[in-house]
């Protein structure tokens, strides 16, 4: 009875925990590393991380309906939004033409091995995940379409 209620306490607390991001280094398109933890740092600053796949119909619809306000949003919240790519060695040829065919203006991570993908507990794309000052605030799974000004309020009470 003792291990129960120690397990369950355990449970509780680690489910009730303020989530934090990993410490996990991934390329950008330029074959740069990028640490997560410490290269999107700034103080009070909003990092939204969408991840998304090249093969992922609603994570591009996401990223294009995004983009048609992103200059919007950054002159209204000290915000960032990184993308981070789950594609895998296959399909991953396809991210950059993708990027530059849409004109994306994101900061593009690489998430090849699904590393970060894999210690966030993602199941699949897209999901995004809200951060400020290391501390992730907000996670949204799925996609629907015109919702971005209502996700846009919730980046502004953040």
């Amino acid at each position: 009875m003792k291990k129960l209620a120690l397990l369950l306490v355990f449970v509780c607390t680690a489910t009730f925990a303020q989530k934090e991001l990993p410490n996990l280094s991934l390329k950008d398109l330029e074959n740069k590393s990028i640490n997560i933890k410490s290269d999107f740092s700034e103080k009070d600053k909003v990092y939204v991380y969408v991840f998304w796949a090249t093969w992922c119909a609603p994570c591009i619809q996401e990223l294009d309906a995004i983009n048609d306000v992103y200059s919007d949003w950054k002159d209204n919240l000290n915000m960032e939004l990184i993308a981070v790519s789950i594609d895998d060695t296959r399909t991953g040829k396809r991210v950059k033409p993708m990027v530059n065919g849409r004109s994306w203006d994101y900061t593009i991570l690489l998430d090849t091995n699904q590393d970060l993908k894999r210690s966030l507990s993602i199941a699949n794309p897209p999901y995004t995940i809200v951060v400020k000052n290391g501390e992730i605030l907000f996670e949204q799974a799925g996609h629907a379409p015109g919702s971005e000004n209502e996700f846009f309020e919730k980046l502004k009470s953040l």
